[in-house]
């Protein structure tokens, strides 16, 4: 048998090959929906999935690991991984069709799981529950299902949606003065910490994100919520609420900002209240995810929204 490490050369991305990798990130997702009866993720251009690159390289450069094909010099694979104080997010990975079955997910995984290991961090991950191997190929590792998520879709009319509260009092626009009380907030329900993500989206360098809190009327925060919209990704989240009635209120104010588009977000399938709230607005499922660890976690309080971009774990 072949030693892969002779076929391909696994090492960090290049800035000249952002838009090698952008084509892999549109052509594998594309390629594995459509081969399992869904619809594409990305609907334009591969340059949209360019929005990958930009963000990840942003906030953690040199944290993406390529694997080049030694016989044509092709970008293969590719993985980002994004570290914290508390923990290592694994991030978007994909492998070309055309180099499917020749483990390559898996020597990534490996590298990515040595350099966590070395800085004695737990590695976490959002996986989809309908990839079975990816799903097998994370729990032959070792990493541990500890919380199942509903991937929710809507419509959102021109006109803005008929259940957003025309009134809240509550929800702010978040600014840099809430970045430290919502790192505590998450750090306490979810046990992670990444004051840096929060930053980059409030600061909105790129003007594509949004990030609201909830404070109650003694100005303590009760939740907080992030969002992207952008051809590459029109996603709600990350976030995290005390109770369940804070998340919906914070739920129902970010999608009145996706007027005219379809956005996605990820609930708990423990919050049911919140569930079937989003049911009657006319959300419909699209998918489950798993939240998965390996190493030491926390089992999360109130309700997490956990999201793609970037890859929350």
């Amino acid at each position: 048998m072949t030693d892969q490490r002779s076929v391909f050369d696994i090492r960090p991305m290049r800035r000249d090959e952002w838009e090698d990798v952008a084509e892999l990130i549109h052509e594998s997702t594309n390629a594995w929906y459509v081969a399992n009866g869904k619809k594409p993720i990305f609907n334009g251009p591969p340059s949209d999935a360019m929005l990958f690159c930009e963000v990840y390289e942003a906030l953690d450069p040199g944290h993406c690991l390529v694997a080049e094909s030694s016989s044509d010099h092709r970008i293969a694979a590719s993985c980002f991984y994004h570290p914290r104080p508390t923990h290592l997010s694994l991030g978007i990975m994909n492998v070309h069709p055309d180099f499917f079955g020749q483990g390559l997910a898996g020597a990534l995984l490996s590298r990515i799981i040595e350099f966590a290991k070395a800085r004695e961090l737990p590695v976490r991950l959002v996986s989809s529950a309908q990839n079975l191997d990816s799903f097998s190929l994370y729990t032959r590792k070792g990493f541990v299902p500890f919380l199942s998520f509903q991937d929710l879709y809507i419509e959102i009319p021109e006109n803005g949606p008929d259940f957003a509260p025309s009134d809240q009092p509550f929800i702010e626009e978040a600014s840099m003065k809430d970045l430290a009380e919502m790192v505590e907030l998450e750090r306490e329900l979810s046990g992670i910490e990444r004051s840096k993500d929060y930053a980059y989206f409030i600061a909105n360098e790129l003007g594509i994100w949004r990030t609201l809190t909830y404070r109650d009327e003694d100005s303590r925060l009760l939740g907080f919520l992030s969002s992207v919209n952008h051809p590459g990704s029109r996603m709600i989240g990350p976030g995290v609420a005390r109770t369940e009635e804070i998340a919906i209120a914070l739920l129902a104010k970010q999608l009145d900002g996706f007027r005219g588009r379809c956005p996605v977000f990820l609930l708990p399938v423990t919050a049911s209240h919140a569930v079937r709230t989003a049911y009657s607005w006319g959300a419909k499922n699209c998918e489950i995810h798993f939240a998965q660890c390996l190493g030491r976690y926390q089992p999360p309080k109130g309700v997490v929204f956990p999201t793609f971009m970037p890859e929350t774990g």
